[in-house]
């Protein structure tokens, strides 16, 4: 599972103006809706529904919130690079400034915990992360996530 299988250059956003975790899955889902099947409110409340069972904002500025979903054929991704961070309950009580988005097909078991694993890998490495913080070029961004470190690989 690469990190490429899952986005698209359009499926980048730098600088999301949001000021709240819930505007953050808000704008989210709405971006989310526009490249995949599914309409932007379901998505929004798979999110929701996710937040739920515990945050999905993993420390060091990092969240990753993730849904599984009826109606996907498919593993999609979106990446936002918040305009500021914001408060998103993580669990180092740190604020939020990425965020990788994953939706996956309901049935989609070990391809939906392998694409976890690949995306909580990759933005682990402070390096990346800081790369990320510091592009406001989303085909950089694009870029970055996309390279396959030899130790990264899945």
């Amino acid at each position: 599972m690469e990190i490429s299988d899952l986005i698209t250059p359009e499926s980048i956003f730098k600088k999301l103006p949001v000021t709240s975790k819930k505007q953050a899955l808000q704008e989210l889902a709405k971006r989310a809706a526009e490249i995949s099947p599914i309409n932007e409110r379901v998505i929004f409340d798979a999110l929701v529904e996710r937040e739920r069972l515990g945050t999905t904002g993993v420390g060091n500025g990092i969240a990753i919130p993730h849904g599984k979903l009826a109606g996907l054929e498919r593993l999609y991704g979106l990446f936002a690079r918040l305009e500021k961070p914001i408060e998103f309950d993580s669990i180092d009580e740190q604020p939020v400034d990425l965020i990788f988005l994953l939706l996956a097909p309901e049935c989609a078991g070990a391809d939906h915990l392998k694409a976890l694993a690949r995306v909580s890998r990759l933005l682990r490495d402070r390096t990346t992360c800081e790369k990320l913080r510091g592009s406001d070029d989303p085909a950089a961004l694009y870029a970055l996530l996309i390279e396959t470190p030899a130790d990264a690989a899945a």
